[in-house]
């Protein structure tokens, strides 16, 4: 699963202040982006342990486990069947017969797993490209719920309507890419005229990579879309909206929505992403 890289947006430096066509300058409090950085060092050495189990190294703690899985016979049987080239794919991908079968692990654990040198490349490109800017605006726990949410509704859609199997951050990634949008629009008047153009290279974004997976077999194109929706559900009703708050010369950026209304929301889209989960559980076995 692979797209293009998406260009960050800048939190605004510079508001109208409401009931004036003056530019002010206003402070905001933001965290720097420690849950990007490490989402990137953790996908990049579980790839590292792809390649290693790969060329022989590291293989029989993982060899132990898909044993403790799918039990003893039935891991020799794949061993022999040739499933070992890569064993962390074995026992992470998104493969649907296996999550019927009750490996939830499978709707998270795609998002750490990659098919190649440029597949994680385009995808941690993304990752630092738009995700340093959400996280600085979302916050460390409201950005990694974003991410997993994204992860967990793009595998879940796939799940549902894509046999096959799949790996690739791109579920979560394109969450990030509809969550930037929402960010946008839901703050347009804080980004003045730089709103319409910021909005209109988030959705060339979203259309390009979507016609390029569905002219490819080798993409996953509904993972795509279930994160874009689980992504842009989550930002849509709990992402950041921006208000300025405070007397001259002191103005300040405040943001509305809560951390707690944020939990909930994301608590009820899992719920209803788990829900189609067990539909498609009842569908398929």
């Amino acid at each position: 699963m692979n797209e293009s890289m998406p260009p960050t947006t800048q939190p605004p430096a510079s508001e109208a202040v409401p009931g004036s066509q003056a530019q002010v300058l206003v402070q905001r409090q933001v965290q720097q982006p420690a849950v990007t950085h490490i989402l990137l060092g953790v996908t990049v050495l579980v790839f590292l342990l792809q390649l290693a189990t790969e060329a022989g190294f590291l293989r029989e703690p993982f060899i132990e486990l898909g044993r403790l899985i799918f039990g003893r016979a039935d891991m020799d049987a794949l061993l022999a069947q040739g499933w070992g080239s890569d064993l962390l794919i074995l026992l992470g991908a998104k493969i649907r017969v296996l999550i019927v079968q009750g490996q939830w692990w499978r709707l998270f654990t795609p998002a750490l797993l990659h098919a190649s040198l440029l597949h994680i490349g385009f995808n941690m490109y993304a990752l630092y490209a738009v995700g340093r800017s959400l996280e600085m605006q979302y916050g460390h726990g409201r950005f990694l719920l974003l991410y997993v949410l994204g992860a967990f509704g793009g595998n879940t859609l796939s799940f549902l309507l894509s046999p096959g199997f799949s790996v690739g951050a791109s579920t979560a990634v394109f969450g990030l890419i509809a969550a930037e949008g929402a960010f946008i629009f839901q703050n347009r008047h804080m980004f003045g005229d730089r709103a319409r153009p910021a909005l209109q290279n988030v959705v060339v974004i979203l259309v390009v990579n979507l016609v390029l997976g569905l002219s490819s077999s080798g993409i996953d194109n509904w993972g795509h879309l279930g994160g874009l929706l689980a992504g842009g559900a989550f930002a849509w009703f709990a992402g950041p909206v921006l208000a300025v708050e405070g007397l001259w010369p002191e103005y300040r950026l405040v943001d509305r929505r809560s951390d707690t209304q944020a939990w909930v929301v994301g608590v009820v889209i899992a719920a209803v992403t788990a829900g189609l989960v067990l539909w498609g559980i009842r569908l398929y076995s």
